[in-house]
């Protein structure tokens, strides 16, 4: 479970507390460094100057994207945007940051398979000292 504010307390996936959790890269993202945080054999694409996205979720009833931008002052967001999608293929716009914990519970409402699958991506980030889960005032 994600742990919020320096293990003060845990914060639950699934929970309101739980859409106010962030995941905050511990190192600024580059194209080089992006490499390295691939999901489901996916890569985050760059869509302008420190903007990158990358699929977590296509279906018919919910488009979801990671998104990685310096999102809180310098600190640089894994967050989540719902995309619009035409043809199947053709994404044509990206909703505003979704904060981390609000998405996973979007995507646990809808898709809970790749909910606990993005779950243990960020676990895996966590582990490997690429971030750590933030509360949100």
């Amino acid at each position: 479970m994600p742990e919020a504010d320096n293990a003060r307390f845990e914060v639950t996936p699934g929970t309101i507390e739980f859409d106010k959790m962030i995941f905050k890269l511990l190192e600024p993202v580059n194209d080089l460094e992006i490499e390295n945080l691939e999901f489901n054999g996916e890569h985050f694409d760059k869509v302008q100057n420190g903007v990158y996205v990358m699929p977590a979720v296509m279906s018919e009833n919910l488009n979801l994207f990671f998104l990685i931008s310096q999102l809180i002052g310098s600190d640089w967001i894994i967050a989540f945007s719902k995309a619009t999608v035409e043809n199947q293929i053709d994404v044509t716009d990206l909703s505003e940051p979704i904060p981390t914990g609000k998405g996973l519970n979007l995507l646990g409402s809808e898709c809970p398979i790749v909910a606990n699958q993005v779950l243990d991506y960020f676990s895996e980030l966590f582990k490997k000292g690429k971030g750590e889960w933030k509360m949100i005032k």
